[in-house]
């Protein structure tokens, strides 16, 4: 076992800086300066999509107690307690609120083994017991340095960090690729469908905006809206929910799934889309492609999901339908209910017009994309084995039952 002794994070740390602890003014226009949110902060990785920008006075004025380095840790204090993440660019983003920093002290402490000590069931038991508050726990910055975590020698740090970043290397560049080939299907269906440069487009007549052999339809008329999906109520069920979308990507997070006999709520199949109906997670963009789910029955999910299935397109084009910005200003458009609670309707969403390609163009479409769609897939079921091996190992490192 190796031989570790148990020190306080303010004696491994460089730097400890805590956030201002306000809320930042939001620009009303986007700027390269943006602000980081405990929502951003998860699973030793800090999600820089859709970030909230602020003016170049305000980051200045939240950044005076110090900028972010590679290599700083970020650690939530508070909706969630405990959840780390790593800078791995330096850019210019800055702590939000509930937020501090944590900069180990390379003498006596390796940054990654920092991030995973702290991920460390036992070492992340110990950060939660520190919380105060009736109702959201909160963790005063002066108690969070108090916090012990046992630390090898700097050696076996550095090679404990060396191999759990390596597991986290994969993942991330996974995560490149798939948002990569997401990128290329969404331009290409930009290209063919929405911009109407498709093959042959250049000898294709076009009479009132209608190419030949393309048919001017309803939406509802090639997707069906919220399908009936029988489930057996006695099967124990994957439920999906809403937390489990994203608001870039295709991929559904299978970490929060979770189990029910009860067969409330969305119903759906692989192949299907989920369109998220509810304010704010729409105008956010939470939308998916179902895959991976193992029932070829069909799981259940958020009753917030608006589900959307292919019956005269391929189920590629109706995500990608779903990710378009005029469908997506329409679903936006179409919302009712009161302040905080708006929904979209998908009786509205079924009358939109849709120009239906040709089968040929439609086929030739398919045949591009499905597999983009497959190596999406693919990755993403590999980041899940990757984070599921490194977190198995995790715990053995940090307690020495594994040598390094």
């Amino acid at each position: 076992m190796n031989e570790s002794t148990k020190i306080q994070i303010k004696e491994l740390c460089a730097d400890i800086i805590d956030c201002v602890n306000k809320t930042a003014p939001i620009s009303n226009t986007p700027t390269k300066y943006r602000m980081l949110r405990t929502s951003d902060i998860r699973d030793g990785f800090i999600n820089l999509e859709n970030l909230n920008c602020v003016t170049e006075e305000t980051y200045n004025k939240w950044t005076r107690r110090g900028f972010l380095q590679k290599g700083d840790i970020i650690l939530t204090r508070e909706a969630p307690l405990g959840e780390v993440g790593l800078v791995r660019y330096a850019e210019n983003f800055f702590l939000g609120q509930r937020l501090v920093l944590l900069r180990a002290n390379p003498s006596v402490c390796d940054n990654r083994f920092l991030l995973y000590a702290l991920q460390f069931h036992d070492n992340k038991q110990a950060i939660i017991a520190k919380g105060v508050g009736a109702t959201v726990l909160h963790l005063r910055v002066p108690e969070c340095e108090k916090i012990e975590i046992r630390v090898p020698d700097l050696q076996t740090q550095r090679k404990i960090g060396n191999i759990l970043f390596a597991y986290d290397n994969l993942i991330e560049n996974n995560q490149k690729q798939i948002k990569l080939l997401e990128e290329a299907a969404q331009r290409l269906y930009k290209e063919w469908f929405v911009d109407l440069r498709f093959p042959g487009y250049e000898t294709t007549p076009v009479v009132d905006g209608v190419p030949e052999g393309w048919e001017l339809c309803r939406v509802g008329d090639v997707i069906e809206f919220n399908p009936k999906v029988p489930l057996n109520k006695e099967r124990l069920k994957e439920s999906v929910p809403m937390s489990a979308l994203s608001t870039t990507s295709m991929v559904l997070d299978v970490d929060e799934f979770t189990t029910t006999f009860s067969n409330s709520g969305s119903k759906f199949q692989n192949d299907d889309t989920l369109l998220a109906r509810i304010t704010p997670c729409l105008e956010n963009g939470k939308t998916a492609f179902v895959a991976g789910i193992e029932s070829d029955e069909g799981a259940v999910g958020s009753t917030e999901f608006i589900v959307m299935r292919s019956k005269g397109i391929n189920p590629y084009m109706v995500y990608l339908l779903a990710r378009n910005d005029s469908f997506r200003q329409s679903a936006i458009n179409s919302m009712t209910g009161s302040d905080g609670r708006q929904r979209a309707q998908a009786d509205k969403l079924k009358v939109l017009p849709y120009l239906k390609p040709t089968d040929q163009i439609m086929m030739l479409f398919a045949r591009y994309v499905e597999l983009m769609f497959i190596q999406i897939q693919k990755k993403n079921e590999q980041n899940v084995r990757l984070r599921q091996a490194r977190d198995r190992l995790l715990p053995k490192l940090m307690s020495g039952e594994v040598e390094v």
